[in-house]
């Protein structure tokens, strides 16, 4: 599809009409996007990027497209300082790889200012909308939201607009073995039959008996009946807090602090309760409330 910017004919093709490629300024609501050409040189990837796997196969065919067509979307970035490089990428690893590999030098960018968890969102909204992830780097993208950016699964349900069950059973994927997860990542079973598993006790017995026996989600289900549970997976559901009564409970210490307050809930009944204040003022007395509770 032709953008209005006129950038549906690719920006090395304009490039090639104009001689250097100039920066184009794009105006979004209110705020003005300048795409830039950035050297490869000076862009680095993000340690938090929720896809880990990048297939050659893949790679290929994409930096032959880069040859023959240019990049055709501008990748994210944003500016770091304290690295070896001046831009971190947000979105567009996978165009950031094949530019290198089709042997170019630099690559159209959109640079904005993010922090990290702004810089997380965005990385997975993008992976997710474009079903990037396999289901294991997808479950370890939600657990990193969860536990670095202080999200709560209903959170992360209206990131991405998936319920809470979904981003739940995607996570619980990160409790089976090792091999296990790989069997996942590879395709040798797919993500409802390691959801089925990963209660029971003896999961990688059960996957080596679903890829033998090539048995269904269902067959699998039937298995997880008459095995044993994993003692973990009773654990949590044991403490697991209804939400309604989280609900009330972060009602009552705000009621009491008169701040607002959160309470996130971890595996096995950990969790931590977070107070936000708007300045220094509240923050002092939220403070002196404290000491004397």
């Amino acid at each position: 599809m032709a953008s209005k910017f006129g950038l549906g004919r690719g920006l090395a093709d304009i490039q090639a009409g104009m001689g250097e490629l100039p920066d184009i300024s794009i105006l979004t609501g209110g705020e003005r996007v300048v795409i830039k050409q950035i050297p490869l040189a000076q862009i680095g990837a993000n340690p938090d990027q929720p896809r880990k796997t990048f297939r050659d196969a893949e790679l290929n065919d994409l930096a032959a497209s880069i040859k023959e067509k240019g990049v055709l979307q501008p990748i994210l970035l944003r500016a770091v300082q304290n690295q070896p490089y001046n831009y971190e990428i947000v979105a567009g690893e996978r165009r950031f790889r094949a530019s290198k590999m089709a042997g170019l030098t630099e690559i159209p960018a959109v640079v904005k200012k993010l922090d990290d968890h702004n810089a997380m969102e965005i990385a997975l909204i993008e992976n997710v909308q474009r079903e990037n992830l396999d289901p294991v780097e997808e479950g370890a993208a939600y657990k990193n939201l969860i536990e670095k950016c202080n999200y709560d699964m209903a959170d992360v349900s209206r990131l991405i607009g998936k319920s809470t069950s979904y981003i739940r059973n995607s996570m619980r994927i990160l409790d089976l073995p090792e091999s296990v997860r790989k069997m996942v990542a590879d395709g040798e079973i797919s993500a409802s039959h390691a959801r089925t598993i990963a209660v029971a006790d003896n999961p990688i017995k059960l996957a080596r008996e679903i890829v033998e026996n090539k048995l269904s989600v269902a067959d699998a289900g039937t298995l997880v009946k008459n095995s044993k549970r994993a003692g973990k997976s009773r654990q949590f559901t044991s403490k697991t807090i209804a939400v309604a009564d989280i609900k009330k409970m972060e009602n009552d210490i705000q009621k009491s602090l008169k701040v607002p307050a959160k309470i996130t809930e971890r595996r096995g009944g950990a969790g931590q309760i977070t107070l936000k204040f708007n300045n220094r003022l509240e923050m002092n007395e939220l403070i002196e409330k404290l000491k004397k509770c």
